[in-house]
């Protein structure tokens, strides 16, 4: 797969959370998609075929308060990340990571991982 094709299918899978259109997601995702949420900690939510991931994200997708600020969009190949801040409640927000991985033009794979507020591993001495 070209990058070139892989970033159309990034832009498009944003901008059904940017604009809040979630049909836009229902030609992006392939039958045997895998997706994993960020929730809960620390292993999130494994989703599994295209009715599970598609109603995941419309659910995402449809929500009138919160909304993703997509912060970059790197493509290579059939790769994709997408590094974002997911702004909900009053203020609040997370920040995070999408790896992607297309098939044929459809969405395969979607891993989610975020940072955790207030949390931080001890560094190495």
């Amino acid at each position: 797969m070209q990058t070139n094709e892989t970033a159309e299918i990034m832009r498009r899978f944003n901008q059904a959370f940017r604009d809040h259109e979630p049909a836009i997601l229902k030609d992006l995702i392939a039958p045997d998609c895998v997706m994993e949420s960020i929730q809960p900690a620390p292993n999130g939510t494994r989703y599994e075929g295209y009715d599970a991931c598609l109603v995941f994200w419309e659910a995402l997708a449809k929500d009138p308060v919160a909304h993703f600020d997509v912060e970059d969009t790197i493509t290579m190949g059939d790769r994709a990340i997408i590094r974002w801040r997911f702004n909900f409640g009053d203020g609040e927000s997370v920040r995070g990571v999408n790896l992607m991985h297309v098939r044929h033009g459809r969405i395969i794979e979607a891993l989610g991982y975020s940072k955790i507020p207030g949390q931080s591993a001890p560094l190495p001495e």
